[in-house]
């Protein structure tokens, strides 16, 4: 039920894409002790973004979960999340935004209902 969605204005190739939603899926399960196959995680590449006045590197995602988060579990993912868009697409950690949402069950739909 964790999902990340993730929007760059770097171009992502699929092989980049790849590597970024199997860390980013390792990383949302462990830190939130959810199993992976809950885990959905969404990479948008090479959308127009301006951070601080520049279209230099930069992300925003969102973390919609059912449970497991608060401000150090959000700190945690938002740091590892900033290491894997560095890593694996030079953005800055101080150009990436991350935005939680705690939702309740009757809010996140699966399987034609809700959980």
């Amino acid at each position: 039920m964790p999902t990340l969605n993730l929007f760059t204005n770097v171009p992502v190739d699929a092989v980049i894409a790849s590597d970024i939603l199997k860390d980013a899926t390792k990383a949302v399960a462990k830190t939130l002790s959810k199993p992976e196959s809950y885990v959905m995680v969404l990479i948008n590449g090479g959308v127009p973004i301006a951070f601080a006045g520049t279209e230099e590197a930069a992300a925003y995602g969102e973390l919609v979960s059912i449970g497991g988060l608060g401000p150090g579990v959000n700190g945690k993912i938002s740091s590892i999340i900033a290491d894997i868009l560095q890593t694996k697409l030079s953005i800055d950690s101080n150009r990436f935004y991350i935005k939680f949402y705690d939702v309740q069950r009757p809010f996140f739909g699966f399987n034609g209902s809700t959980f």
